[in-house]
């Protein structure tokens, strides 16, 4: 049977969520996880989930062990992950509170662990292919899963990962818009790429909570206002979950 890892944050750990609820420590070559997996059952699935920024949220984004979260996941067993994540939009369509899931990312960070692979065995480089990063089966699952219940959603979306913990400047904002980019967070491009690397299934679903600082007709983005519409939305999240990993 396959076991699903969770990536993601509020509410993900609720105890009504898993059914026969444990924590479980895992130590891997690149130190501690952001926090102890929580493992369990959803809808007859064995999951095992895992809180990005640790469940206080006291990690910045910059500082979170992504080798260590990704590889905890493979040690537990996990032969596929679904991550879930904050965005600010940069469509005008893209609204608070629609679901995006995501296909593409570019990736804008500068400081942080890209790859297990430190050095090179002798004549064996590791390039992983990245051209289609999130897993096409497990969009297509949650994708399903946002139109069964009816959720406002995009099928597509590419994000943009910035470094963080600050928010982007009105250029940078302007800038990533041309680029193509639909969204933008400061996390999703280091972990799915660390998964492929890994080689497991990656995919994400991605909740906008605001429009970054590009629209000059309202206020720019703050932490207060993500923190409003997540949590005002927060169960559509865990919903488009349940209802995917019950299908696979």
């Amino acid at each position: 049977m396959r076991k699903i890892g969770i990536i993601g944050g509020s509410g993900l750990d609720d105890p009504d969520i898993l059914q026969n609820p444990r924590d479980v420590e895992v130590h891997t070559p690149w130190g501690q996880p952001n926090s102890t997996l929580r493992t369990g059952e959803i809808a007859g699935r064995e999951v095992a989930i895992l809180a990005r920024h640790g469940r206080a949220h006291t990690t910045p984004p910059t500082q979170v062990n992504y080798r260590a979260n990704i590889w905890a996941l493979k040690l537990a067993g996990c032969s596929h992950i679904l991550a879930t994540t904050a965005v600010g939009s940069l469509r005008r369509e893209i609204e608070r509170g629609h679901l995006v899931v995501l296909d593409q990312f570019i990736d804008f960070t500068r400081r942080r662990d890209l790859s297990f692979h430190d050095r090179f065995e002798p004549h064996a480089p590791v390039h992983t292919p990245m051209a289609e990063p999130f897993d096409a089966t497990l969009r297509a699952r949650l994708c399903e899963a946002c139109d069964a219940l009816g959720y406002p959603h995009h099928k597509r979306g590419t994000v943009v990962t910035i470094e963080g913990p600050r928010f982007s400047t009105r250029a940078e904002s302007n800038m990533f818009r041309m680029w193509g980019a639909d969204v933008i967070n400061m996390s999703v491009a280091t972990e799915c790429s660390l998964a492929a690397e890994a080689g497991i299934p990656y995919a994400a679903v991605a909740m906008s909570t605001d429009y970054d600082c590009w629209k000059t007709d309202e206020p720019p983005v703050t932490w207060d206002e993500i923190l409003h519409i997540f949590r005002q939305n927060a169960d559509r999240v865990t919903s488009v979950l349940c209802s995917a990993i019950a299908a696979m």
